[in-house]
């Protein structure tokens, strides 16, 4: 599985797996540093941190916009869309990728969560629908 088929395929899981078959994208000692919230490391407490997440954005979705992807590393664009108590919303956000082989080692996330702008992403570009 190349790099960028092993990203979609963990945001496919984040979507709808276990927490088992989440952590199986990952090296046992990955770590998920975000921008928003302390790391996350190990491959069953990321499993067990999506379903968290997943619990507690009931009904959203999160898929992938862009891969780019070179040696070890890769870099995406992502969308996460859901329906909120003020109607729809959509995060956007970036991330870069480090393997060891074909599972993810380290995930370097950046966006912005903010309560009261729930459509974010880059000011002023035209987003697809």
């Amino acid at each position: 599985m190349d790099h960028g088929e092993r990203i979609r395929a963990y945001f496919a899981s984040c979507n709808d797996d276990t927490r088992e078959q989440i952590a199986a994208h990952f090296t046992d000692d990955a770590v998920i540093y975000d921008t928003n919230h302390a790391p996350v490391v190990g491959a069953a407490a990321i499993g067990s941190f999506w379903q968290r997440i997943r619990a507690q954005w009931q009904g959203a979705a999160w898929g992938v916009d862009s891969v780019v992807s070179d040696g070890e590393t890769a870099a995406i664009e992502w969308h996460m869309r859901g329906e909120g108590a003020d109607g729809p919303f959509v995060f956007r956000g970036s991330e870069h990728y480090a393997f060891d082989g074909d599972r993810i080692s380290e995930i370097r996330q950046y966006w912005t969560f903010d309560r009261d702008a729930t459509d974010t992403g880059l000011q002023g570009y035209p987003y697809p629908d």
